[in-house]
């Protein structure tokens, strides 16, 4: 397999590390092209702004027919905003230019109930231009929404399920600790909820794929958000955090069919929190619970998935995808050493859709 061209669209924290991991798979995937509207990284070494010691020969530019000039890239990687009003036209306007898309952004997971209007949009934009669109990442993406989806397939019976995700905030990065109001005040909390600015953006979104899998037709969500309360006086890094204030934030999410919240999303994270885990729980028949201990590493895995779909994409239908339509997502490593899978040897023409 020749490597997969790139391009790389967004180089903030996340969009930077992606960057090096694409380069640690240097035969797997060829970066031919960066772009970001910082002022501050237009024109610098693609290298230089991602921290490596080594230059690239690759400078970022703030314009994506310049990027597009030299070098036709197959896959652009959108690491860019989190809401499908903002991101839509930025698809739009890669798709037209002939592009699949795998990004970052929450709310493009699953949009087809929080947003129809701009889902049918992107769904049309990429069939006309015969490529596939993907939202993706560690979550939303794939724990708190495409495993537990995966797990029901050993289930005669679903009745509800439930997903908890407890993150130890202290190990993550700072944008992370800030967007999850580590550090505030109890009124400062309040101000920044009230905003919007605090809230775990996907998580209705997660809900809604869950429910279109299991065929359940939901009546409502509900997305409930509160503080962690520091019990004591902590300080990471950066931050200094007195008792009494906030150390994080916990979001619970409902999606009910009727009267009965059929599907219950948990996410907390906290600076400090004691026993971090990823849990899935599904009642029916058989009853399953299944949890990885410690939790798993949200910037490694949010990065490691869209650059493991970079892949998956040049295989789906064109058109605005979900996780459950797409290959079911692995490591991959191309290596001279390694034979070709059955599947690498006679690829599929066009992959069926199985979303029924």
């Amino acid at each position: 397999m020749n490597p997969i061209k790139i391009i790389q669209i967004g180089l903030g924290p996340i969009g930077q590390k992606i960057t090096r991991y694409f380069l640690a798979r240097k035969n797997d995937f060829r970066i031919v092209g960066a772009v970001d509207i910082d002022p501050a990284k237009i024109g610098r070494d693609l290298g230089e702004v991602c921290g490596l010691s080594q230059r690239m020969g690759l400078p970022v530019t703030g314009c994506l027919e310049d990027a597009l000039r030299k070098h036709r890239p197959q896959v652009a990687v959108l690491t860019t905003l989190s809401d499908m009003q903002r991101i839509t036209p930025q698809i739009e306007a890669i798709v037209a230019r002939g592009l699949h898309v795998v990004s970052s952004c929450e709310e493009l997971l699953f949009p087809w109930q929080t947003a129809p209007r701009l889902a049918r949009r992107l769904d049309s934009a990429a069939k006309k231009n015969r490529v596939a669109v993907l939202g993706t990442g560690v979550n939303p993406g794939f724990l708190m929404d495409f495993l537990p989806v995966v797990l029901t397939g050993v289930c005669q019976r679903v009745d509800h399920i439930k997903v908890a995700r407890i993150q130890n905030a202290a190990f993550r990065r700072v944008p992370f600790q800030k967007k999850i109001g580590a550090g505030l005040t109890l009124k400062e909390f309040a101000a920044r909820q009230k905003a919007g600015t605090l809230r775990h953006v996907g998580l209705t979104e997660s809900i809604g794929m869950i429910a279109h899998r299991m065929e359940w037709p939901l009546s409502r969500t509900e997305d409930v958000l509160t503080p962690i309360i520091a019990p004591k006086n902590m300080r990471t890094r950066t931050l200094v955090i007195k008792r009494g204030m906030a150390s994080g934030v916990q979001q619970i999410g409902r999606g009910f069919v009727g009267r009965e919240a059929r599907i219950t999303l948990v996410f907390r994270a906290a600076i400090g929190e004691p026993d971090p885990r990823d849990t899935v729980e599904i009642k029916g028949e058989p009853n399953i619970v299944s949890s990885i201990k410690g939790g798993v590493n949200g910037d490694v895995a949010s990065c490691a998935m869209i650059i493991n779909a970079a892949r998956l994409i040049l295989r789906a239908n064109p058109g605005l995808r979900t996780m459950t339509d797409i290959y079911v997502p692995s490591f991959f490593a191309n290596s001279s050493a390694r034979p070709p899978t059955a599947l690498e040897r006679s690829p599929p023409r066009r992959m069926a859709n199985n979303t029924g």
